[in-house]
């Protein structure tokens, strides 16, 4: 029984539910049996945070197979709920863990959060993380569930605003809730009243589909005749202060729409605090850099590096003396990694932006291991090297200035008819560019390298950190999209990007293959398929070890497929962090390979 059951008023449904419970282990099917029963839930039942994660039920069937039942329910719950923690990693390069402490407790203790977080012993929430050699890494403890009266002092059932899901994961995190994210609310609601926050759910379709069934603006009853009254039963996540009214939520663009003072769970907002000294990250994200385990002057690649957080991690632990290159497929998600970089104050990272699909190449004749394209329309290369210098950087950018003149002169004077040859499509961009001004890739400081690839054995140490079905972060409040298919597809593209890597690494060197999900197809079943194909590849040992082992056998589908996982005795040369466990992380997965001679 959740701690949010422990804390319901006697009724004579919750009895009834209690009795049940011996019979039946899940709460959906408890809450199955109260809507047969066709009683309304009592209002301590209702006003509480006790979501059910609800999957694809072939998904829960796999999941259900490689955990046990207990486990994954465990794991299911975990996910519904934040850490109970922030973990902050320190920019060594810039300033220590103690003068970062001295100044995160000066600003908690001068905002009400702070006061709200003070642990029960009287002690600070703020201290740094134990594990050793990460001193480096502080952390910031909250606190939750807590019980809140949403009812106190109100004559009425409390005003409600209707948020998304992901508006309420970001709220359960710390954030405030913004106008954006606002889909509904009771009428009425002016600014100064007090409202209950409650979330709004994916529901199934009559065809397999899932969709919140509303649209922005709906008015909530706040009766059990609102057709989403029983929807939001066990799925409110604080009471606040509205910001704006009823009207003004769904007038203005941006803002807070209500000031979020009682939370179920409390976080401390960090956004845009002490940027460039700090990182907000996951702890295991920040494992990952210490099982590549970087070295000075090394060459390194990060190949799915957006935004950027476990490459600077390694330009720190490196101390900002080597070479990273960080490759991303997004021109905007590599400019998120530049600035990260900048103001971290980092200048071992160069970025590029490359499809880590297509990250090898056989360079003829084989010259520098990196080529950058100048410009969109340009044929010629320039090698990192070669950008080396300030003054050739001044020169490129006086080419690409005197290219855009070029460009501006010839929309304005060429016709579509004349003679010059220019393909209509040049002319029409040509104009736009005119009538809209440079785009964010043409503006100073927004350009980006388009790479090539990178010959084979060009990087000592290799971390392929995959796009991943995400199914480790939390909190999370949704989960019914993914299907087995899906999971499998995720595995295949995974092991694609894992065939790219394996041959940029030279021999002698490490590979750090890494995911933030909890499915074996995407975790254990690519490391046996870089372990049975690569033969001169094998698992190394991790340090710090804090996660658990991995998941050893296999897995045979209803349709005949079989995964397989991990052999007896490589369990325990992974890292696999669960959220239910007592490090209370996301669900993370590491595996580490060292490279021998290559066939």
């Amino acid at each position: 029984m959740s701690k949010a059951r422990v804390l319901l008023k006697p009724s004579s449904l919750t009895t009834c539910l209690t009795r049940a419970s011996t019979f039946f282990s899940s709460v959906s099917q408890l809450r199955s049996i109260s809507h047969q029963m066709e009683m309304e839930p009592s209002d301590s039942e209702r006003y509480c945070y006790d979501p059910v994660l609800r999957w694809n039920p072939q998904v829960e069937d796999y999941f259900t197979k490689a955990y046990g039942p207990d486990h994954f329910a465990r794991i299911s719950k975990a996910l519904t709920r934040p850490s109970s923690y922030s973990c902050i990693r320190v920019n060594t390069v810039k300033t220590t863990s103690d003068a970062v402490i001295e100044k995160l407790t000066k600003i908690l203790n001068d905002s009400e959060e702070g006061l709200k977080l003070v642990q029960p012993d009287g002690s600070s929430p703020i201290a740094k993380c134990q594990i050793p050699g990460l001193d480096y890494v502080v952390l910031v403890n909250g606190s939750g569930p807590h019980r809140i009266e949403y009812d106190s002092g109100l004559e009425n059932p409390p005003k409600e605003v209707l948020v998304s899901r992901k508006c309420a994961e970001a709220v359960l995190r710390g954030a405030q809730v913004y106008v954006p994210g606002v889909l509904a609310c009771t009428a009425h609601v002016e600014k100064g009243d007090a409202v209950a926050v409650c979330v709004a759910m994916e529901q199934p379709g009559d065809e397999g589909d899932w969709s919140v069934n509303m649209t922005r603006g709906t008015t909530l009853q706040g009766l059990s005749t609102d057709p989403y009254y029983r929807e939001r039963s066990g799925l409110y996540i604080g009471m606040g202060t509205a910001m704006l009214s009823r009207a003004g939520m769904f007038r203005v663009p941006h803002g807070i729409a209500v000031d979020l003072s009682n939370r179920v769970f409390r976080l401390p907002s960090l956004h845009n605090v002490l940027e460039g000294e700090i990182f907000l990250q996951n702890l295991p994200s920040i494992i990952v850099a210490h099982a590549l385990d970087p070295q000075k002057g090394e060459r390194i690649l990060d190949m799915c590096a957006a935004p950027g957080g476990k490459t600077t991690a390694i330009a720190i632990l490196m101390n900002d003396e080597g070479e990273i290159v960080a490759a991303d497929r997004s021109h905007n998600k590599v400019l998120n990694v530049q600035k990260l970089s900048a103001e971290m104050g980092l200048s071992c990272i160069t970025t590029c932006k490359l499809d880590a699909l297509k990250s090898v190449c056989i360079p003829n004749p084989p010259n520098d291991s990196t080529t950058i394209v100048n410009s969109d329309n340009s044929s010629s290369m320039t090698s990192h090297s070669e950008l080396s210098s300030s003054e050739e950087m001044t020169s490129l950018a006086s080419r690409k200035s005197k290219a855009d003149k070029s460009w501006e002169e010839n929309a304005s004077t060429e016709q579509p008819n004349g003679g010059n040859n220019v393909n209509q499509a040049d002319i029409r961009k040509n104009k736009g560019r005119l009538k809209n001004g440079r785009g964010r890739t043409q503006c100073q400081g927004g350009r980006v390298g388009k790479s090539q690839g990178f010959p084979p054995n060009s990087f000592d140490r290799v971390l392929l950190d995959a796009p991943c079905s995400a199914l480790g972060l939390r909190p999370r409040l949704f989960a019914g999209l993914e299907t087995v298919i899906s999971l499998r597809d995720h595995g295949r593209y995974q092991r694609k990007m894992l065939d790219q890597a394996v041959q940029l690494v030279r021999v002698g060197g490490i590979l750090v293959y890494s995911t933030c999900t909890i499915n074996p197809s995407e975790n254990e079943a690519v490391v046996r398929y870089a372990l049975d194909k690569y033969k001169f590849l094998s698992l190394a040992p991790q340090h710090p070890r804090i996660g658990g082992p991995g998941l050893v056998g296999r897995c045979e589908f209803p349709d005949g497929y079989i995964e397989e996982w991990l052999k007896p005795g490589e369990e325990e040369m992974v890292q696999k962090f669960d959220p239910s466990s007592e490090l209370d992380t996301i669900g993370f997965f590491i595996a580490k390979f060292s490279v021998g001679p290559k066939d």
